[in-house]
């Protein structure tokens, strides 16, 4: 067996994810530098000016003319050429957000599902939003002000030096105290406090989606204490990083501050100066441009100062932008076999979450799992919690790859068989249904996006939420999320309507019809029997109504298979399978009397 991509790419350096956009970078570097000097051509004139106003005799008013007026040149030029800088690097930086999400989406869409089934939602969502947003500092800012802050204080202090070179270095003295506190705030201490802040946020982010998304299950079982104690622990544990960094960093930022503080400039250059010109080095007119270009050479310093929490934030969301387009991607054959037929098998097939994190991590949950699923049957599983059943279900969309042993599909080992193959032969409807923000018929459509109304329409009214549907503002046209608002149950059916209609021969329905009436439960049952010939399903359930039309039912435990047959052949073997349907029975009965549940009331 011969794939490409089990391996993960070495993670792509900043350099690398910017190179195809170093052409827009080097026209914002070009228009900064000329910006940054014309900038100082004001400084200059007034310097000029002064040093020519306070020279002994007339002053030239030609040269004085002259001097305004270059002045007022360098100050027009900077600020067209700064405006420039800023509306291309902006551009820019949109530029490379969207790529950066377009990538994002693109390897989430080729890592295997279970490797991003240990990342929260909230993580993810705070990778593509929040994450991709904060490297807009390193983006539409860095470069201008890295330019500024060298090219400035460069052409100042040539200047300078043709001045006097020793007052020149006096003026330099506050901007190599600031230089030499740099590295306090790149210590492993601050940078693991950085970590410890960034870490802490993602678990707000994460405490926040998982609250929002189960705050009615929260409210119905009471349990809204606990769920704000979570956030709670979250919001302690940020507030105690956010202070260590803050207290660890405190103390340099201020020190900073105050060396490339005007007064503290101010303060150095008179000294210096002063010494000099008791001492007959320096003439009293010269003094003038130390005052003014020595606050030039700062406020660039400075500038980056305040924007080094930004840029240390860009880092690291640099980073984790980095680790997932690292993830590796589900490893596609580099010769693609087509199945032949839709027969499915597992061969002495084994799974453990090795590598991956979680509750069960480094446990094996499939052991030797030997089955064979034919065309035209449907083949139900059944076990305790933890037996292993959801993930045996997620072998066939390759959801996971199997640790040892092999899955096949018409023959085929499904790692042979190519994702876009293996996804026009294998639909799956599970229990937790995420829905696009996109119209209910773009929803059904997903897998088909060719497919006219009226298909559409057949598969709702198969999966019994046509009517449903039509009740919805704009009907079919209505967005799920905006006008269209709808339960679990209703949620559940538009995805077996989208299998329904994607007409996939092999068929995974995990609890699909969980959170169903009984009479659209027995709708849809309906509607799969239907073309129960043409096609191979596996279903895990627990009714006895979905399991009494399986041709196999399959009792898993600790990841083995300890019975299988007909629903028939194991309850009078009163095995296994057997006691777990009457334990399993029992609890529903009296689950549902305790819940006052009315046959016939239909649960939306």
């Amino acid at each position: 067996m011969t794939s490409t991509g089990t391996t993960a790419p070495p993670p792509p350096g900043v350099a690398r994810l910017l190179r195809p956009y170093a052409g827009g970078f080097a026209v914002v570097v070009v228009l900064q530098v000329i910006g940054a000097v014309a900038g100082l051509a004001p400084l200059l004139a007034v310097v000029e000016l002064g040093r020519t106003l306070l020279a002994p005799g007339p002053a030239d008013e030609g040269h004085v003319r002259g001097v305004v007026l270059a002045g007022a040149a360098g100050l027009l030029v900077r600020l067209l050429f700064a405006a420039a800088s800023s509306g291309v690097g902006h551009l820019l930086d949109t530029r490379v957000q969207l790529s950066l999400r377009r990538q994002l989406a693109a390897r989430l869409g080729r890592v295997p599902i279970g490797r991003l089934a240990r990342r929260r939602g909230g993580e993810l969502a705070k990778l593509v939003g929040e994450d991709v947003s904060a490297v807009h500092p390193l983006i539409a800012h860095t470069p201008g002000e890295l330019i500024s802050a060298f090219v400035v204080p460069l052409v100042s202090l040539g200047y300078l030096l043709t001045v006097d070179w020793r007052l020149t270095l006096i003026t330099l003295i506050p901007v190599l105290l600031a230089v030499a506190l740099v590295p306090l705030m790149m210590t492993p201490a601050r940078l693991r406090e950085q970590k410890e802040f960034d870490a802490a946020m993602g678990r707000i982010s994460a405490s926040v989606v998982e609250f929002v998304q189960g705050i009615a299950v929260v409210k119905a079982f009471g349990g809204s204490e606990r769920a704000h104690g979570k956030f709670r622990t979250a919001v302690g544990d940020f507030t105690r990083s956010f202070y260590r960094m803050v207290r660890g960093l405190s103390g340099v930022a201020a020190g900073m501050q105050v060396a490339l503080s005007p007064p503290f400039v101010l303060l150095a250059v008179l000294v210096g100066g002063a010494y000099r010109i008791t001492g007959g080095g320096l003439a009293p007119a010269d003094l003038l441009p130390f005052m003014l270009l020595g606050l030039g050479l700062t406020a660039p310093v400075a500038a980056l100062g305040h924007g080094f929490d930004d840029l240390q934030a860009a880092r690291r969301a640099v980073g984790r932008i980095r680790d997932v387009l690292a993830e590796p991607s589900l490893p596609e054959p580099v010769r693609p076999v087509a199945p032949e037929g839709h027969r499915v098998e597992l061969r002495d097939v084994r799974f453990g979450y090795f590598g991956y994190e979680g509750a069960a991590a480094g446990r094996e949950v499939l052991r030797g799992v030997d089955l064979v699923l034919e065309p035209g049957t449907i083949t139900a599983v059944v076990g305790p919690s933890g037996s292993g059943k959801s993930t045996l279900v997620q072998l066939l969309p390759r959801f996971y790859d199997p640790t040892h042993g092999s899955v096949l599909l018409g023959g085929v080992d499904l790692r042979e068989v190519g994702s876009q193959e293996l996804y026009r032969r294998v639909s799956f409807v599970f229990q937790d249904v995420r829905l696009l923000r996109a119209s209910v018929a773009d929803n059904i459509a997903l897998a088909v996006p060719h497919a006219d109304r009226d298909a559409v329409v057949r598969a709702a009214r198969r999966a019994s939420i046509h009517d449903r549907v039509l009740e919805l503002p704009r009907g079919y046209d209505s967005v799920i999320g905006e006008d269209a608002r709808l339960s679990g149950g209703e949620a559940q059916r538009i995805s077996i309507a989208r299998a329904l209609l994607a007409d996939a021969p092999v068929l995974v329905l995990d609890e699909a019809t969980a959170f169903a009436d009984p009479q659209t439960e027995r709708a849809v049952r309906e509607a799969l029997a239907q073309t129960r010939e043409k096609r191979t399903t596996l279903v895990i359930a627990h009714r006895l109504e979905t399991i009494a039309d399986a041709d196999t039912v399959v009792m898993l435990r600790d990841g083995e298979i300890v019975e299988r047959g007909t629903t028939a052949e194991l309850l009078a073997r009163n095995g296994a399978f057997a006691e777990f349907w009457k334990i399993h029975a029992g609890a529903v009965e009296a689950g549902a009397v305790e819940a006052g549940v009315v046959e016939g009331e239909e649960a939306r």
